[in-house]
């Protein structure tokens, strides 16, 4: 049985994890350096950023994950440490930092950084904080969430329980967004943890499974970034018998993760840069797995509909017009689209035509802060969810002066 509980990434057994400010962010009142820990050497897993501009942590993370083991991340916000002509050393140093001050071998050190690309990042300030972030290690994962936040309004993290044979196993999570999400993570970091026993292969193949319907299936604002990192790591310390093979105990904990990862892109949309809402477009009925996820994150990527979702105006010509353009395998004159949200359902379109309906009754649906598009497609028996919101003037502001 799954069950959400608190705790984030401190949730699962023998995690730790801990948030300061230590002078990257010129605001003293944000964090801007976290840390988080295994007791016991982890098997470990991650997926990044497909932009040929990679930031130095993840060159050095990948490097770090190529024995698929690991036991503590290290993450600084403020400045990204991309494109650096010393990116890697300073990405290395700050491993080797927690080295020196936990005992944590460098190469067991996953590293992330998320901010302003282009910008020198100096290892004096992580340095000067080590010894408060290292101190106040314990069951901090609010803390840590905090101090990787960007233009993120508020912090992310979630935890679940759920059993392996027999034994109860947790996993939780911390990430960050909220603008350059799109497509396939984008200005995304999520750290992954769990007590349960996993190998590393499976790990990664868990890992790469999701993400093709749970963070690739997230858009904000059509950029894709330098930094996004995702990763896993898993202690074993919850006693289960360690997953080797597919089987009951492998889905489960890929039902786990699912959960996991869904939970957190569903906030990261919600929290979009300038965002007032969140945009979940369901599309059932596809004739493939693949038809189902273009025709879905068409419709979240269009501007003109996620415009019209901020001025909560009933345009389903807008749904139309992007899943024409999707690349999906669909028959227009069978599609059906409805808007729904708390406040009520409004069918808008059958068989790929306009119905009549209330407007005054879809300006309330459209209201809400969570508004939900349903796709029929009636072509076949696949389906896919794809997550967004609306395009305001705020996000206009926010990036016009993000580095000054």
């Amino acid at each position: 049985m799954l069950e959400e509980i608190g705790g984030g990434v401190c949730a699962p057994k023998g995690f730790r994890a801990n948030g300061v400010h230590c002078g990257i962010r010129k605001n003293k009142i944000k964090k801007d350096l976290a840390l988080i820990v295994s007791d016991v050497r982890c098997t470990a897993a991650g997926v990044y950023t497909r932009n040929l501009v990679k930031g130095a942590p993840i060159l050095v993370t990948q490097a770090h994950l190529a024995d698929g083991h690991a036991r503590a991340v290290i993450v600084n916000s403020g400045n990204a440490n991309t494109c650096n002509a010393d990116g890697e050393q300073i990405a290395e140093g700050m491993c080797a930092l927690v080295e020196r001050h936990t005992g944590i071998p460098a190469g067991d050190v996953l590293v992330a950084s998320t901010g302003v690309i282009g910008q020198k990042l100096s290892l004096s300030p992580i340095e000067g904080g080590m010894e408060e972030l290292v101190g106040g290690l314990g069951a901090n994962s609010g803390a840590a969430a905090e101090a990787i936040m960007t233009t993120d309004t508020v912090k992310k993290e979630v935890a679940c329980t759920f059993t392996l044979g027999g034994k109860t196993c947790r996993m939780g999570a911390i990430a960050k967004g909220v603008g350059m999400i799109c497509p396939n993570m984008a200005t995304m970091l999520c750290f992954v943890t769990t007590d349960a026993a996993v190998s590393s292969a499976m790990l990664s193949k868990a890992l790469a499974a999701d993400v093709r319907d749970s963070f690739n299936m997230l858009s904000v604002d059509r950029d894709t970034s330098t930094n996004d990192t995702l990763c896993i790591m898993a202690n074993g310390l919850a006693g289960n018998r360690e997953i080797v093979q597919d089987g009951a105990d492998y889905r489960a904990f890929c039902r786990a993760l699912r959960f996991i990862t869904v939970k957190i892109c569903r906030m990261l949309a919600r929290d979009g840069e300038g965002a007032t809402k969140l945009i979940e477009c369901d599309v059932q009925g596809a004739r493939s797995k693949q038809s189902a996820r273009l025709a879905a994150k068409a419709v979240v990527n269009s501007n003109l509909l996620k415009a019209a979702m901020f001025g909560a105006d009933a345009n389903w010509g807008r749904v139309l017009c992007a899943l024409g353009y999707s690349g999906a395998a669909l028959d227009v004159s069978k599609i059906d689209v409805d808007f729904r949200s708390a406040a009520g359902t409004v069918a808008v379109c059958r068989g790929g035509a306009g119905i009549p309906f209330s407007e005054e009754t879809a300006k309330e649906v459209l209201s809400a802060d969570e508004v939900f598009i349903a796709v029929r497609l009636h072509e076949g028996r696949y389906g896919a969810a794809a997550y967004g919101c609306d395009l305001t003037y705020d996000y206009v502001k926010i990036n016009g002066d993000y580095r000054t």
